[in-house]
């Protein structure tokens, strides 16, 4: 059986956008056209990979079973391509996600100059602080900010995420600084969807764990940071999204003595395959150079936290 690459990846951009016209624009296809093709592969296969109906595109049970199968297939595809003449040089359509917050404020920064030294990559960047399904959304590769969990994913530390807590100077004249992480209770804390409660390590090591509340809760990042700089209370934080307030006095750090008991690196992570696309593990390169075991947004911050 000789499949079609074309429609093996017109099937993985119709897994990933749900809609069967838009992928097949991307490959200059009519909407029949399209459902041609997915019906040739779906004969070629003797399996049905799609519930078609007028509203929505969903999966059948081979079809998630195909899908990451089809990702590889096209990696390798790729890989092949690359490894002979003019082809070594990274290129094709790389598709990246991360967080809003780190890709404004430490992908788009570099972003220039990574697109100038690989003129033959076209970039596909999606900013979320949902985790997106790989396989299912055709990402090649995804930077996330927190612990490593055991998971499908490869992988590869970019570099250390520092936590702290932080308040604006305002805040603490107007309620005091906590001196011990027991006196949260008291205050105003701002709190992040799903990381309630904050844990810290005592001056023993032993964990202290702190419930903690207060008057505004969200679930971007960014908005707990600029709720610290008005002054509305006290914030977890990763260094990486508050060096530069915290090198300007604009927030302070908190609880020098109690780092924070979480583990938290920046890393990029990919499907669990036997290789790596020269694209991807272009751009997995190009970011730990830029970033390292020891981060620019640490130079010249103080020792708090892990």
């Amino acid at each position: 059986m000789n499949l079609d690459l074309t429609d093996v990846a017109l099937f993985v951009r119709v897994c990933a956008t749900r809609n069967l016209s838009a992928a097949g624009r991307e490959f200059s296809l009519s909407p029949a056209a399209s459902s041609a093709r997915m019906a040739q592969l779906e004969r070629q296969l003797g399996a049905r990979l799609l519930h078609r109906t007028t509203r929505q595109i969903a999966l059948t049970q081979d079809g998630e079973t195909f899908l990451e199968r089809a990702v590889a297939l096209l990696d390798a595809a790729e890989q092949a391509r690359a490894s002979v003449g003019a082809g070594r040089e990274p290129q094709g359509l790389l598709r990246v996600a991360a967080s809003v917050s780190f890709g404004r404020l430490h992908l788009m920064p570099w972003l220039p100059a990574f697109m100038e030294r690989y003129p033959g990559l076209q970039l596909d960047l999606r900013l979320s602080d949902r985790v997106i399904d790989l396989a299912a959304n055709g990402i090649d590769v995804t930077i996330r900010n927190g612990p490593l969990h055991d998971s499908a994913l490869i992988a590869r530390v970019l570099a250390p995420s520092r936590l702290l807590l932080v308040a604006a100077p305002a805040y603490l004249a107007r309620h005091g600084t906590p001196q011990r992480p027991q006196e949260l209770a008291d205050h105003q804390c701002l709190v992040l969807e799903g990381v309630n409660p904050w844990n810290f390590r005592d001056t023993d090591g032993s964990l202290i764990k702190v419930r903690v509340g207060g008057r505004m809760r969200s679930d971007n990042g960014e908005a707990m940071r600029d709720a610290a700089l008005a002054g509305l209370g006290i914030a977890l934080q990763s260094t990486w999204a508050v060096y530069q307030q915290l090198k300007s006095g604009a927030l302070v750090p908190l609880l020098a003595a109690y780092p924070m008991a979480l583990n938290s690196v920046v890393s990029a992570q990919y499907l669990n395959r036997n290789f790596l696309p020269p694209k991807t593990q272009a751009f997995i390169d190009y970011f730990a150079a830029r970033f390292g075991p020891a981060p620019y947004w640490d130079e010249g911050l103080p020792r708090i936290g892990n």
